[in-house]
């Protein structure tokens, strides 16, 4: 099947105007003009999407999601379930990273993989952190190198904890052993072999970072911290960082991503350097695009410079080529939004339309077999 979209204001995440934009067998095969009848001419399926008064842009990239759900800090029952596709697909997500936090007991890496080959499955695109909060890191064949190497969907380590009470006491040289390990894996198999870090409340803040630079042969690019909202000194610090040549990245837990933003900004902050995820546990992967949303309608922040730090920068930090852009070539992860709502009508993942007038147009595959009700909702309210 081809898979026309038509009359839609594209941006790739720079604005493109109004195009069309043709798509088949999982990418984007021309972008411009097309001739419809010369399209249903070829005698191929087509199906013709009316994109008039919508925004078409690439799907959002999520590099931090607990796809297996929390850890429940609190005690056992406080674990969370595992997040579902629909509720991924629901936020406009058509890639995920799934990573494990501070249990790395009863969540493993194994169920972690398990997890993104059956989001795979189920049509969209799931990579994976190896390891946790621990140093030295859980793992799958013995090392992150090996891991990342061997393992398809694994692309670097993380989420390490740094700057927590939660994470281990990390001796120097332990912690400059994974980074180094970490980027020759990605080095040996064209993966990113980036290092993501949890950053916790501690006083210390990034410094245990800025220590891999000053007394080890390591690069900024190697390193990609998270939660560096948490304060305006540690945001000032990832600043500084991100100028060095680090990316790094806002989470949507806390629901205030236009503050930050504009706070990231304001002091300097290299937009070409930040990333936005959803660190989706406790609360929804659809954080992410109430955010975006509130960037965009509520604040008037730049469509294409919002855009980017879900879609473009992402893509650049994980080297995944293929995804964030809207170009000839390119996977065809798409989305199509309202223009003055931002509400989301298409959710395009591979070419397969997941999302379809504002409806998921799937259900999971267990499902098929499964008489099982599950409604639950969390008490706690959005702040949007």
């Amino acid at each position: 099947m081809l898979t026309l979209i038509e009359n839609g204001e594209l941006y790739a995440p720079e604005p493109l105007g109004k195009n069309s934009i043709l798509l088949g067998a999982g990418a984007i095969l021309k972008i411009g003009k097309i001739n419809r009848r010369a399209v249903e001419s070829l005698g191929v399926e087509l199906d013709v999407i009316d994109a008039s008064g919508s925004l078409v842009t690439p799907g959002f990239i999520d590099p931090h999601e607990h796809l297996l759900g929390g850890s429940g800090e609190k005690g056992y029952a406080t674990q969370t379930p595992e997040i579902y596709p629909s509720e991924i697909v629901s936020a406009g997500i058509t890639t995920v990273i799934g990573c494990l936090g501070v249990d790395t007991t009863m969540k493993t890496m194994a169920g972690l993989l398990a997890k993104a080959k059956a989001l795979k499955e189920e049509g969209l695109n799931a990579f994976l952190w190896t390891g946790g909060y621990d140093v030295p890191p859980t793992n799958i064949i013995g090392t992150p190198r090996n891991d990342i190497m061997f393992i398809e969907e694994i692309i670097g380590s993380g989420e390490i904890a740094v700057a927590d009470e939660r994470s281990t006491d990390h001796v120097p040289h332990e912690l400059a052993r994974l980074v180094i390990d970490t980027h020759n894996g990605g080095m040996l198999s064209k993966k990113a072999g980036v290092t993501h870090f949890h950053v916790g409340t501690g006083e210390e803040r990034l410094q245990p970072l800025r220590n891999l630079l000053e007394n080890f042969p390591i690069e900024p690019e190697w390193l990609y911290p998270t939660h560096i909202t948490r304060s305006k000194e540690l945001m000032n610090e990832a600043i500084e960082l991100a100028e060095r040549g680090s990316f790094v990245d806002i989470d949507t837990v806390d629901e205030d991503l236009p503050k930050w933003f504009k706070f990231y900004m304001d002091n300097g902050g290299s937009p070409e350097k930040l990333t936005v995820s959803t660190d989706a546990s406790i609360t929804s992967p659809r954080n992410l695009l109430t955010q975006i949303r509130h960037c965009i309608v509520e604040h008037k922040f730049p469509i294409e410079q919002i855009l980017a730090c879900v879609t473009a920068n992402t893509a650049r930090v994980l080297k995944l080529e293929e995804k964030g852009i809207l170009k000839e070539g390119k996977a065809a992860d798409i989305l199509i939004l309202e223009r003055k709502s931002f509400e989301l009508r298409e959710v395009i993942s591979g070419g397969r339309r997941l999302l379809k007038d504002g409806s998921i147009a799937f259900k999971e595959a267990f499902l098929e077999e499964s008489n099982r009700d599950i409604k639950l909702k969390g008490a706690k309210k959005s702040k949007r």
